[in-house]
């Protein structure tokens, strides 16, 4: 039921400007997800190929703290310390490391892709091109993360919480993959995304999801500063993605439906 009545209200996007009928919504999001599954593994293939080369990337994390005292920017030894006298505060900030980053986006991708259809694609191609130019910054500039540092500590390790295990190389994540952070690129793009798209008087809400990111990520050591910059930077230049004529037509259309009546 919930799908005819995607259907009547024309919640197909582009293909009823045509003329055509609309895709039913559930073959859509199989579509999406397959596509999307397929990106993020050519993406992993990527980043296992950028493991290969982390010769140089204790040198590269020493170049950034140089950059980091150079431009002042605080220490993040020294919040770590701070953040490790509240013991519930840095489980806190593990969990939600290991357990907010991917399930969010994916959410979100989800109900835009079925209740904004027209803006989903806008944000689609838009994290497709953040996470290229990222995956670039990982295979050019392989970086040891923080917490494999002196100074640091693997607040996932002591915590018994760790994603990545005790051993530096191996495994399926590539864990000198930290130029650019992927967690504080999506969780902006989210962020921006929901707020441009909904009109909800809580919207300005979702800013709190990149700066706790980028307050989680310095306090568990899995990022610095500049790793989260230079990710804000690289959303930048993927914007005229996200903002190209069209990413509003959703709220005109009629195809901006609301669950209640989809789901009766």
């Amino acid at each position: 039921m919930g799908t005819q009545a995607l259907e009547r209200v024309g919640i197909g996007g582009e293909g009823e400007r045509r003329g055509e009928r609309p895709a039913p919504v559930v073959w859509r999001v199989v579509r999406e997800a397959v596509l999307l599954a397929t990106l993020f593994l050519v993406y992993t293939a990527g980043r296992q190929i950028a493991a290969k080369h982390t010769g140089s990337a204790f040198d590269h994390a020493r170049e950034v703290l140089a950059v980091q005292n150079w431009l002042n920017l605080p220490g993040e030894a020294s919040i770590q310390q701070a953040a490790l006298k509240l013991p519930h505060l840095v489980e806190g900030a593990n969990l939600y490391y290991a357990s907010v980053h991917a399930p969010l986006t994916a959410a979100v991708l989800l109900w835009l892709s079925i209740w904004r259809p027209r803006a989903y694609t806008h944000v689609r191609w838009t994290i497709v091109s953040l996470t290229a130019l990222a995956l670039i910054g990982h295979i050019v500039f392989p970086l040891a993360p923080p917490r494999m540092m002196p100074g640091f500590v693997d607040t996932g390790l002591q915590f018994g919480q760790s994603v990545y295990g005790p051993e530096r190389a191996g495994g399926v994540a590539n864990q000198f993959a930290a130029m650019p952070s992927l967690h504080v690129g999506w969780a902006a793009l989210i962020a921006l995304s929901m707020i441009l798209i909904t009109r909800s008087r809580w919207r300005w809400l979702w800013l709190l999801h990149p700066v706790i990111t980028f307050a989680v990520v310095v306090v568990t050591a899995n990022h610095y500063w500049m790793d989260g910059i230079v990710a804000l930077l690289l959303l930048a230049v993927s914007l005229p993605l996200l903002l190209r004529p069209g990413l509003h037509d959703d709220l005109r259309a009629r195809n901006s439906v609301s669950p209640r009546r989809v789901l009766k």
